[in-house]
């Protein structure tokens, strides 16, 4: 009989993890509480998660639908420069460009890969028991449902992180990011972060005539703008250098999305017996280094790949947490300090520690994102 497994959560981790699993001839059913999941605007797939992806077969199509960036650059808000590398800095030191993608793109090439009818929408889970025949979730309309095995995909306020772990509170990072898409065409040397003091700019080709850009400022948990997000950010970043002021100006008001950042201790028990963590369900991150999402495509490649090979759900869930956790530690570490640093107090130490970077030299620079982002760091198992 063919073992089923049910995902919880149709993000990308969930849907990509749903797609390499049928890939390999598991029956799957992704269980979504929400009834739309399109929110988003840009994401950044490094080659590692392009690698990953891969192993999926869904490599190309999402390559085929992204902008390339192959360089980042580093700027001071007056304009000067604080680091700018040479030309294709990227696809030298971590074995091809990134791809800078919308997300709702990259979550259709995923469900597309799907079987008809995988997603269920609407079905929020509530608690999940383990037995003898395999797992029994139940859901907060009633209904249950039992699988040989569960993956628990479902963010950082995971039900079935808590199933296993007990209680995990998130906590407010001390800033809230914006994230927008700008109807206007960037400068390739432009690709990258434009910083200040407790603030910064990340801005890269969504193509070639818009542009992805996000944000982020200190400010007290749960704030709102009473003139509009977009209007504030007009307003705070409009004395500085350009593209910033012009792609605030080609941005509709309607595409802005603030969200507080938050992040929570990772997840201490990861697997047990036919129950597995995945993506931020297990170990959510900042998103300074981008490799919240690309962790979670090394995730569902892993887990699939592991599950293909291994005699039971249990032993390949056991194997991907020790794996996995070895790998994404350091990294989740890493996105915390460069978010504290940034946002140091008061404003000043965090310009000064924010200039300071150009003096680490780009060959040390280099060796530590090919270490987490190239194409290399991320292998198949087996």
């Amino acid at each position: 009989m063919t073992t089923s497994i049910l995902v919880i959560g149709a993000g990308i981790t969930g849907l990509a993890t749903a797609a390499a699993l049928q890939r390999r001839g598991f029956e799957v059913c992704v269980a979504e509480a929400r009834a739309d999941t399109t929110s988003g605007a840009g994401i950044s797939i490094w080659p590692n998660a392009l690698a990953a992806l891969d192993e999926i077969g869904l490599g190309d199509p999402v390559r085929a639908a992204g902008g390339r960036i192959t360089a980042g650059a580093l700027r001071w808000h007056d304009g000067t420069w604080l680091r700018r590398p040479a030309a294709e800095r990227i696809t030298r030191a971590l074995g091809e460009p990134l791809v800078v993608i919308r997300r709702k793109v990259l979550t259709d090439i995923l469900a597309g890969a799907l079987a008809p009818g995988t997603v269920v929408n609407g079905l929020e889970a509530h608690t999940v028991e383990t037995g003898a025949a395999g797992v029994l979730v139940t859901f907060t309309d009633g209904s249950v449902r039992e699988a040989g095995g569960v993956v628990g995909a479902d963010g950082v306020d995971s039900v079935v992180a808590r199933h296993l772990n007990g209680p995990l509170r998130r906590r407010y990072a001390g800033y809230t990011a914006w994230r927008g898409v700008a109807a206007h065409p960037l400068d390739p040397e432009l690709s990258g972060e434009t910083m200040g003091a407790g603030m910064e700019v990340g801005h890269v080709p969504l193509g070639s005539d818009h542009t992805y850009w996000f944000a982020t400022e200190r400010a007290p948990q749960g704030q709102r703008a009473p003139d509009g997000e977009l209007a504030h950010l007009r307003k705070l970043f409009g004395p500085w250098a350009e593209p910033i002021p012009t792609l605030l100006a080609t941005t509709d008001p309607a595409d802005v999305l603030r969200n507080d950042l938050y992040d929570r201790q990772p997840a201490r028990c990861w697997a047990r017996g036919p129950v597995v963590l995945a993506g931020d369900a297990a170990h959510p991150m900042r998103p300074h280094l981008g490799q919240g999402g690309c962790q979670g495509l090394e995730d569902a490649a892993t887990l699939a790949a592991l599950v293909g090979r291994e005699p039971d759900l249990p032993t390949a869930f056991a194997r991907f947490a020790a794996l996995r956790r070895r790998r994404v530690t350091g990294i989740v570490r890493t996105s915390r300090l460069i978010g504290r640093v940034v946002n140091l107090r008061p404003a000043a130490l965090s310009a000064a520690a924010s200039r300071a970077s150009v003096l680490v030299p780009e060959v040390v620079l280099n060796r530590r994102l090919a270490s987490i982002a190239a194409r290399s760091a991320f292998t198949a198992v087996g």
